[in-house]
């Protein structure tokens, strides 16, 4: 076992289920823990933040953020591979990427936490990874507590009255545009995973769990379900497919999503940062959004602006930013 990693996570977790999805992939062995009261001191000693997944190397070292695991850990196994030849299209997955983490997981948050029926569907299933040792009363207690807090945490990803429509139509638009560009390719950029389907993934499967939007992906999204199943334990079925072939299906989602709501708001949102603002207020296609800050994200907006500065001459690769009204 001296070269297995661990994984600590959650079901319930976009970011701890993406990277489980990427281990299976790569091949590498691993050993999937639930962060409960029984592993926290475990957890705790590798860990930097109260965040999951925390994953453990071999060596040791303990890894957290989903995306940097990935990437560092890429090394250890860099095949199969998830970045095309094509150095346009590994940009254009890490924005992917970018967008299903970032702006994919309002849509998870929102659905989860504003309605009864998902609130309590969810706070049940929280309270019994982590308390049901201890009894049918403290799983009550937890599950109680569970969902106040977490209601009360709607606006940390801007989830409010005033926006609540604004997610919902994002999430209803991107699945539609997902659902097309899903029907002739088993994923995002081919016939293999990429970064993009991670990010994106992580978002769509939590939300399959849940019982208003997984009620609306399988009635509607046939396409996207079989996609997110597919995710659970990806494989290579083939090769990459050219912008060319994909531009039809990635485009919209580029132009009507990434470049419409995603980057303004991350830009809006660095600009509060660095203001020191309380919150903020940005139009997004005609359409007004008012939250506070997310700190984290000013630095993965950094990061993948950094992405693109090292990327912007690969060929093509500013026409589809300019056709797309992509400004980086």
């Amino acid at each position: 076992m001296a070269d297995v990693y661990r994984i600590y996570g959650s079901e319930l977790s976009p970011y701890s289920v993406k990277v489980r999805s990427w281990f299976r992939f790569k091949g590498l062995p691993h050993e999937w823990i639930l962060r409960t009261t029984a592993t926290q001191a475990e957890f705790q000693k590798y860990a930097k933040l109260p965040l999951v997944p925390l994953v453990v190397t071999p060596a040791s070292e303990g890894l957290q953020d989903s995306t940097p695991i990935m990437e560092k850990l890429d090394a250890a196994r860099p095949e199969p591979t998830l970045l095309p030849e094509d150095p346009t299209l590994t940009f254009l997955s890490a924005l992917l990427e970018e967008y299903g983490d970032e702006w994919g997981n309002k849509w998870m948050f929102h659905f989860r936490w504003s309605r009864a029926p998902d609130v309590w569907a969810t706070a049940e299933r929280i309270a019994r990874q982590i308390a049901e040792p201890q009894g049918p009363l403290a799983v009550a207690t937890a599950r109680a507590a569970i969902a106040e807090r977490m209601t009360g945490r709607l606006g940390f990803v801007g989830s409010s009255a005033a926006t609540a429509p604004l997610i919902e139509e994002s999430f209803a638009r991107a699945t539609a545009l997902l659902e097309t560009h899903l029907a002739t390719r088993p994923y995002l950029l081919g016939a293999r995973p990429a970064m993009a389907d991670f990010g994106l993934w992580g978002q769509f499967y939590e939300l399959a769990t849940d019982p208003t939007p997984g009620a609306r992906l399988r009635k509607e999204a046939p396409n996207v379900s079989a996609w997110i199943a597919r995710m659970v334990a990806p494989a290579v079925e083939g090769p990459f497919e050219s912008w060319t072939a994909l531009r039809a299906g990635l485009m919209p989602l580029l132009r009507d999503e990434v470049a419409a709501w995603f980057l303004p708001w991350s830009e809006a949102n660095a600009r509060a940062i660095a203001g020191d603002a309380r919150s903020f207020e940005v139009e997004l296609a005609g359409r007004r959004w008012v939250q506070e800050p997310q700190k984290y994200h000013a630095r993965s907006l950094a990061e993948l602006k950094r992405k693109h500065a090292a990327a912007k001459d690969a060929p093509g690769l500013a026409a589809i930013l300019h056709e797309a009204g992509i400004r980086l």
